[in-house]
């Protein structure tokens, strides 16, 4: 199947500020893809090119094999982290309004708009003004008008921020469903608690460049360090002694009899070798591995990257 989306050495610059530098990124079809990375990143300057909002010094974007054009707006949807609803407008009126632009008969959009706000249960809403409504109300609107024309591409950008638990649970319900269905979903964050639970596959970008991208899983598994979580009962120093020189203690905890420990291996050990040096020491309550999350990761990826410009500078 090919890609839904590709950028290709994409190049950005504003001024004398580097926004984007050599980016390339493909996007598979029915997939939900993270485009992860602190403020600033570069981030937002992709999303703007691949909604032909700017464009790139360099490089391109196919969409569906095509190279980027104004006719494949119509397939986008586009969910900014800025949202703009005009407020003295009742939300019905808005609502039409946005949904004619993306094309939609007056007929057809009234029909989908009602069942999307039945749907999240704000029929209620339809004559109210948009400045009666919350930040987070008035998010629920617009990822209606993002979604109602069914695009195949979905550009989400920190669709969470301002939503309580519950909402945001309702939106991740939906996004979900939407991929399911066919869409394919860009989700740009910042933040990596929804990453795992949400994404395929994922893109890091900082300072203008990408770092690494991938599976979510490959990915984790890529950073695994070998390291175990064991919860045990007897003799705590028995235990580190029957280590020996085959794995190192990081970390340990004792709530009376039960031991709680984490341990790393050495000199390609296996997570039998391990066990099979501390059974005559220890009954062996849980034996789990210990799996980096993409918070570690991003963070570890980039302060690496950190200090390795900065080596280079002092080198240079």
């Amino acid at each position: 199947m090919n890609p839904i989306l590709e950028v290709k050495n994409i190049h950005k610059n504003y001024a004398n500020h580097v926004a984007l530098k050599d980016v390339s990124l493909v996007v598979e079809p029915q997939k939900i893809f993270g485009l992860l990375g602190p403020n600033g990143a570069g981030k937002t300057s992709l999303i703007r090119i691949i909604n032909q909002i700017t464009g790139p010094d360099k490089g391109e974007v196919l969409f569906n094999g095509e190279h980027l054009a104004p006719k494949h707006v119509d397939f986008i949807g586009y969910l900014p982290e800025e949202r703009g609803l005009y407020k003295k407008m009742s939300v019905g009126e808005q609502v039409m309004y946005l949904a004619q632009l993306k094309g939609l008969k007056k007929a057809d959009a009234k029909a989908k708009l009602l069942q999307w706000f039945k749907k999240f249960e704000i029929e209620n809403w339809w004559d109210k003004k948009v400045e009666e409504l919350s930040k987070g109300m008035q998010q629920k609107v617009q990822f209606i008008v993002t979604v109602l024309h069914e695009p195949k591409l979905l550009i989400l950008d920190e669709p969470f921020s301002g939503f309580d638990p519950i909402n945001a649970q309702l939106i991740k319900n939906e996004i979900l469903e939407l991929r399911d269905k066919g869409a394919t979903i860009i989700f740009s964050t910042h933040n990596m608690g929804s990453v795992e639970e949400l994404c395929d596959n994922i893109a890091l970008i900082n300072k203008a460049e990408k770092l690494l991208d991938g599976s979510v899983k490959d990915i984790r598994k890529q950073y695994k360090s070998n390291t175990y979580h064991i919860t045990f009962k007897g003799n705590l120093m028995g235990f580190t002694n029957a280590l020996w020189a085959g794995a190192e203690l990081l970390d340990k905890k004792s709530d009376g009899e039960v031991h709680s420990v984490t341990v790393k291996l050495l000199h390609q050990n296996k997570p039998n070798d391990l066990l099979q040096a501390v059974l005559s020491t220890a009954e062996i309550l849980s034996f789990q591995e210990v799996v980096p999350s993409m918070n570690d990761i991003f963070i570890s990826v980039v302060e690496n990257k950190t200090t390795l410009n900065t080596q280079s500078t002092f080198t240079e």
